[in-house]
């Protein structure tokens, strides 16, 4: 793009790369910069936010889940869980109800703990510290004790499902029920098995794949009528250690991140049976996903690092420089 800048006569045109749609977009992938999150378990695109990703610690660590920019990887907002202790936080999802879950659903015991819990707060319309108290859901498989990093509340039924990992035999699909209690105990159903050593899964945003990953790989299912179909692999990412996936809102990219200081956020671009059936419409329309996600913009639509405005404003700034000594050079000669 070029600026051009007129003063006094005096034309000075300055060309300003401006980045590509792919950056702008927010699909390259990001670090996690905040020194507080060492142990990433789970990943979720903000409804609510554009281009905010939604994660959290593992076990042993302070109820906190923190909203990352998926541009500059800074935190911009932190929630704290009053009254939870947290045991092994593994999950966290958002759902059609305005609602962020996290998933208290690991098990260091390898499948011994009797109970589980997921926690349920309103994803805060402004982003900014604070304290509030979640609704907890207290969760048994039909089966018995799970050790389990997976949960996935689906976009359009809101029903929330878990993957356990495949210890004790394979490993298995659950359905919780159509409506959480936070009353009694909320019993999920097996549904499916599954033969992954999931450590992470998502719904698509228009709800028609599930994708789950591993440490070296992933899959991706077709999801109708409450029904997992395989469809094929995922490739992932080389990963210090791969513990969480989220789909960007527009549904054509996924984003992979792992455990570890200043860990990344690696984008696997999907294509072909693997993307979405809205994605996948747009794509052969040629038209623009509406409201996509990870644009990494923050919601009050300011631009940090590398943003359009930034380097147009250096653009500016350079045209103004170069037009102010063209005047200078334009007195002195009338002198």
């Amino acid at each position: 793009m070029s600026v051009v800048v007129r003063a006094a006569g005096v034309a000075c045109a300055v060309v300003v790369a401006v980045p590509s749609a792919a950056v702008a977009d927010g699909v390259d992938g990001f670090t996690i910069k905040d020194p507080r999150i060492t142990e990433s378990s789970g990943l979720a695109a903000s409804r609510a936010h554009k281009g905010v990703y939604w994660t959290h610690n593992d076990s042993a660590h302070s109820p906190l889940v923190y909203a990352v920019d998926g541009r500059t990887g800074k935190t911009v907002a932190t929630v704290t869980l009053q009254g939870v202790e947290m045991r092994d936080v593994e999950a966290i999802s958002v759902g059609t109800d305005g609602n962020v879950y996290v998933g208290d659903i690991g098990d260091n015991r390898d499948g011994t703990w009797p109970e589980v819990w997921i926690y349920r707060f309103s994803e805060p319309k402004e982003l900014g510290d604070t304290t509030l108290t979640p609704t907890r859901y207290t969760v048994r498989y039909d089966d018995g004790p799970r050790d389990a990093e997976s949960m996935m509340v689906h976009p359009k039924t809101g029903r929330v499902y878990i993957a356990s990992k495949s210890n004790a035999g394979k490993g298995g699909l659950y359905a919780g029920p159509e409506e959480l209690s936070p009353q009694g105990v909320n019993t999920f159903e097996r549904v499916k098995d599954i033969d992954l050593w999931a450590t992470d899964g998502a719904f698509s945003p228009d709800g028609t794949r599930l994708v789950l990953r591993g440490y070296f790989t992933g899959e991706m299912y077709a999801w109708r009528g409450g029904k997992a179909e395989l469809l094929g692999s995922v490739p992932v990412p080389i990963q210090r250690q791969g513990e969480s996936v989220t789909f960007t809102l527009d549904g054509r990219t996924l984003l992979l991140g792992s455990e570890g200081e200043n860990s990344s956020v690696e984008p696997v671009e999907l294509d072909g049976k693997l993307l979405p059936e809205s994605a996948a419409k747009e794509k052969e329309s040629g038209k623009p996903s509406e409201g996509g996600a990870g644009d990494g913009s923050t919601s009050d639509g300011e631009d940090e690092e590398g943003g359009d405005k930034t380097v147009v404003g250096a653009g500016v700034f350079v045209a103004a420089v170069l037009a102010w000594l063209g005047l200078r050079r334009l007195f002195r000669r009338r002198d």
